[in-house]
């Protein structure tokens, strides 16, 4: 019998992305909710796609119904953008923890496999140069740097979840995506600044030729990760061969991507030269250094590097990314700049 996954969050980057790769790839059943679904625009009307447009803090009897009837559940409901963490950390944390510990509690309850989302924030400003899934410490700043209660409510949802493993045998597998990047990300239409992700952010400023602001100089580094590959990763651990990725954590990204924020920003100058529509955009873009304080306020507090190593999901899934840095902006750039409703007239 086909499996049956449930996404919350379905609309989101990755659930979007994922939605699509299931349906086109494998014969399993999604059933997804979301509070919109611009997004799904290609999955909506599958025959093995079922979607609910509703909000996980509200429509709990639907959650419940379907947590039951599924054999996969994945949680990808968040607040993932660092301007949020600063500006409004309350709702990060009833949102982020406080809704989430409810559907994973449905999940012990009701004995299911929950997939859930850590993320690479977790290990914070931990000084290891290469980022472990079991040995890394997590360290976080002071308490007034508001930044880290995104970092700290993923951390505690990751140790709920494995203590459920420990006593009551939950199957569950943690991912801990590095900087996943691709189309439709956030949208890059939107002119506003802090309004997107760092990439999307920054191709944004290209098309409405406005200055790349680079924090405290754009040396921190990070180790970008195409959603393609990031869904290649899923899928295995959804599929749980042989139970591979029971009851594991995994980093999934691409240590071979790892460059200066910076240097992302003369990446996606020089691809966007590459598309005759927009030369000129790429001919006049610039980028300016704005201190960290000023551009997200005193609240923050940043993380230079952060490169993972992928060993466990090499040895358990058998997955590596294949995707470098160029060709995924590219894909990006492909994808944005010729979709409909995403061309800039």
């Amino acid at each position: 019998m086909p499996l049956r996954v449930l996404i919350l969050g379905a609309n989101g980057f990755i659930g979007s992305s994922l939605t699509r790769a299931i349906l086109d790839r494998k014969d399993w059943e999604v059933f997804g909710m979301d509070v919109g679904s611009h997004k799904l625009d290609d999955s909506l009307g599958h025959p093995r796609f079922a979607f609910v447009e509703g909000d996980i803090t509200i429509n709990r009897e639907w959650i419940e119904y379907h947590v039951r009837k599924c054999d996969a559940v994945i949680p990808l409901v968040a607040i993932a953008n660092p301007i949020q963490y600063v500006k409004d950390p309350l709702r990060v944390f009833e949102l982020d923890f406080e809704a989430n510990l409810e559907i994973v509690r449905k999940c012990a309850k009701y004995k299911k496999r929950v997939i859930f989302p850590s993320t690479s924030e977790v290990y914070g400003m931990c000084p290891d140069a290469e980022l472990d899934e079991l040995a890394s410490p997590l360290v976080y700043g002071p308490i007034d740097r508001q930044r880290w209660i995104y970092a700290c409510s993923k951390q505690l949802l990751d140790r709920v979840i494995y203590a459920y493993g420990v006593r009551d045998n939950l199957d569950y597998t943690l991912f801990r995506p590095f900087n996943w990047i691709g189309p439709k990300l956030d949208d890059v239409m939107e002119p506003k600044e802090g309004s997107s992700r760092l990439f999307t952010q920054f191709i944004s400023n290209v098309i409405f030729k406005k200055p790349l602001q680079l924090v405290d100089g754009g040396k921190q580094s990070r180790s970008f990760t195409f959603i393609d590959d990031g869904v290649e990763a899923l899928l295995r651990i959804i599929e749980n061969k042989h139970g591979c990725a029971s009851r594991r954590i995994f980093n999934l990204g691409n240590p071979r991507n790892n460059v200066s924020v910076a240097d992302l920003a003369k990446h996606i100058i020089a691809a966007f030269a590459e598309f005759p529509d927009y030369r000129e955009h790429a001919a006049k873009a610039r980028t300016v250094t704005v201190p960290a304080k000023k551009y997200f306020g005193k609240y923050y507090q940043d993380i230079q590097t952060r490169v993972p190593s992928i060993a466990a999901a090499r040895k358990h899934l058998g997955w590596s990314p294949k995707v470098d840095l160029k060709r995924a902006i590219k894909l990006t750039l492909d994808y944005h700049l010729a979709h409909k409703g995403y061309r800039l007239e």
